[in-house]
């Protein structure tokens, strides 16, 4: 019969090879890639709003931008940029390394797939096109957007630990 000191030891040794696989990064790599993930969805979801006004070859594409521009304010400021602040709220602390994930939250992990899911749904709705790229647009600049806060505050901490 094991006693309690071999399950404490077995269990402190598979903590260390765990601890072995894990891959573990700075702070400023899991800002990187927080600014580099909201930066190339923004992009992606911006290019696809691009062929589809493209492709329908609507004279009226200025009005469709113009309020996707104007709806990427609006979430850009009163939703993204908190979401963001928070993120670095939790980032920023964190001394020595953690897990290449934790970039962004385990529950946003979910929220992201959830979206995923939906802007698969719209794209294959009968919405058309360029009423959804005012939706694109509107997340995908502010995404863009968004994503220049965690490379500006990369930066300043690339320059505080010089």
């Amino acid at each position: 019969m094991l006693n309690m000191v071999e399950v404490s030891q077995g269990k402190h040794t598979m903590h260390r090879r765990v601890a072995k696989i894990k891959p573990a990064v700075n702070k400023e790599i899991l800002l990187f890639l927080a600014g580099f993930m909201w930066f190339g969805v923004g992009t992606m979801l911006l290019w696809m709003s691009f062929l589809w006004l493209k492709a329908f070859q609507i004279h009226g594409s200025v009005f469709f931008c113009a309020v996707g521009i104007v709806v990427a304010m609006i979430v850009h400021h009163l939703g993204f940029l908190k979401i963001v602040d928070k993120n670095l709220g939790r980032i920023l602390p964190m001394e020595g390394t953690r897990c290449i994930f934790s970039f962004i939250t385990w529950k946003s992990y979910i929220i992201v797939a959830v979206m995923i899911a939906m802007g698969t749904l719209l794209r294959h709705s009968p919405i058309p096109k360029p009423y959804l790229s005012i939706l694109y647009i509107g997340i995908g600049l502010a995404l863009v957007l968004s994503s220049v806060r965690y490379l500006r505050v990369l930066m300043s901490q690339i320059k505080k630990d010089k």
